[in-house]
């Protein structure tokens, strides 16, 4: 608490409207929080006054009046307290009974606890700070329709403390992150959101256009291949915690825009993300919850490394039971996609089948923490050719709760292969895949000056964030998600809230 006690000073409340709004002071100046005043004065005893004189200010969001005696409860940023207002020592009484759930006020006057143990500041100013012109829910009935929790969220956050919960926790966990990687010597940057071309993830970008420089823009999909020019500048741990972009579909899981946590390392492959990324989810769990064993959706798991690690065609074998790989005919692995309800096209070679039939049979079986290694080489344009396995790369993902929490790989660095990886890319932009990359020239010419082996990795923070608190709607945890226009709304909103048909994600070939 503030050592100032001197109450903020300001006209007192008027039954005019207009008068009442001319009224509100241009400023406000509490020197306690509700929970300030809880800690130092919860102890004390039932019909105690302190003598002690504080002013907060929040919004009101319960009253009563008994008589000549009225009660309220004001929340502000640290939780509720009580207001006790005695008709004797409240000035304008009746119009403190007449406030508004919701109304934001200022309040001055003495600590105590009443006889009935309720901590408490007795009202002997008061001022009213803005006005509620529109009904406010009380606390017993919160929001009902999620819909509108999810549009309004300024009212939801008072109303629902699950929520408000949620968006504390959210700031801290990305708090930590960039604590515990600014420990391990990485280095925050920021690269550019408007790319000349979308690149870094095989995903559908949004457009704009520069007007002064005549020229279309895409907002970025990921920032891996800036990223990685700054490796091939000489800083060898970067990170970046930022938005991204896909216009793509939405669903629970995905949001238009979204979070990613994507960093590199120089002289790191893959196993040595792997360990990264386990090693931070679990410094991230013990410190919100105390420990590495979370329930999420009502199921259990433990984030404690080592995760399990297990290549996407060993896992898709135990699921179906059939073995597959990049040597099979490739009439034969249709007929398998097939009979598992996967939707293939024409262009798909072998390892687009292998990823397609495990993204539709298997990642949603997943429940405990694994890496999902050796993507195809098909699918991966960004990755590094596997040391032992020919077809396949150094990439992986990790996947807990049935959903993808982070892609990485040991990078690609051989400027000739990117080339002819960009190249096929073309090839199948040509053919109609409107995720494919177009081929990036000043990121070849980055490489040509030289990368080293460097190990790169993506985490959603969305989902990360999902998993740390239990929630199960990727619009529990983004503050204003993407939503539907409201009925009668001039303006073209975005594409549906349908479920995202297998496009609008983080996975694919991103970090």
């Amino acid at each position: 608490m503030s050592s100032s006690e001197s109450p903020a000073t300001a006209a007192p409340i008027v039954a005019s409207g207009a008068e009442k709004r001319a009224a509100i002071p241009f400023r406000f100046e509490p020197n306690a929080t509700s929970a300030e005043i809880r800690t130092d004065f919860d102890s004390i005893d039932d019909g105690t006054e302190t003598g002690k004189q504080v002013t907060i200010a929040g919004r009101l969001m319960l009253r009563r009046v008994q008589g000549k005696l009225a009660f309220g409860t004001l929340q502000d940023s640290g939780g509720r307290i009580q207001l006790f207002a005695p008709a004797k020592v409240t000035p304008d009484f009746a119009d403190f009974c007449s406030l508004s759930l919701g109304d934001w006020i200022g309040v001055t006057g003495e600590v105590m606890k009443t006889r009935k143990g309720e901590l408490s500041v007795k009202v002997e100013q008061w001022v009213v700070l803005a006005e509620a012109r529109r009904p406010f829910p009380d606390k017993y009935h919160g929001i009902s329709d999620q819909d509108l929790r999810y549009r309004q969220r300024y009212i939801d956050l008072w109303v629902t403390p699950e929520s408000r919960e949620v968006f504390v926790l959210r700031s801290r966990i990305v708090s930590m992150m960039r604590r515990w990687l600014e420990d391990r010597g990485f280095m925050e940057v920021e690269t550019p959101i408007f790319h000349p071309i979308p690149g870094g993830a095989l995903a559908r970008p949004f457009t704009t256009h520069h007007n002064a420089l005549d020229q279309e823009f895409f907002l970025r999909i990921a920032p891996e291949l800036y990223l990685k020019r700054l490796v091939a500048g000489g800083f060898e741990r970067v990170f970046e915690i930022g938005r991204v972009f896909r216009n793509e579909g939405i669903s629970t899981r995905h949001n238009p825009e979204f979070t990613m946590l994507e960093l590199y390392q120089a002289y790191a492959d893959y196993d040595d993300i792997m360990g990264l990324v386990e090693d931070l989810v679990a410094h991230l769990a013990t410190e919100i919850h105390g420990t590495t064993r979370l329930t999420y959706n009502d199921r259990e798991m433990d984030l404690s490394a080592p995760w399990r690690r297990a290549s996407m065609t060993e896992l898709i074998e135990e699921q179906l039971g059939v073995g597959v790989g990049l040597t099979m005919e490739l009439d034969e692995l249709r007929r398998i996609a097939r009979e598992h309800g996967v939707e293939i096209k024409e262009s798909y070679g072998p390892g687009k089948l292998i990823l397609e039939l495990y993204e539709k049979t298997v990642e949603s079986e997943l429940w405990s923490p694994v890496f999902v290694t050796d993507y195809p080489k098909e699918v991966s344009p960004l990755s590094r050719d596997h040391r032992e396995r020919p077809g396949f790369t150094e990439r992986f993902e990790a996947v807990v709760a049935g959903s993808e929490l982070a892609n990485a790989f040991s990078e690609l660095i051989d400027p000739d292969e990117q080339r002819a990886r960009f190249e096929d890319q073309v090839r199948q932009k040509d053919a109609g895949d409107d995720e494919a990359m177009p081929v990036d020239e000043d990121y070849l010419r980055a490489m040509e000056y030289g990368l080293p082996p460097t190990g790169g990795l993506g985490i959603g923070v969305d989902r990360l964030v999902m998993l740390l608190t239990d929630a199960h709607n990727i619009r529990d945890v983004v503050l204003f998600p993407t939503m539907r226009p409201e009925a009668g709304a001039a303006a073209p909103g975005p594409t549906g809230e349908a479920e995202a048909d297998g496009d609008g994600r983080v996975d694919g070939e991103d970090h």
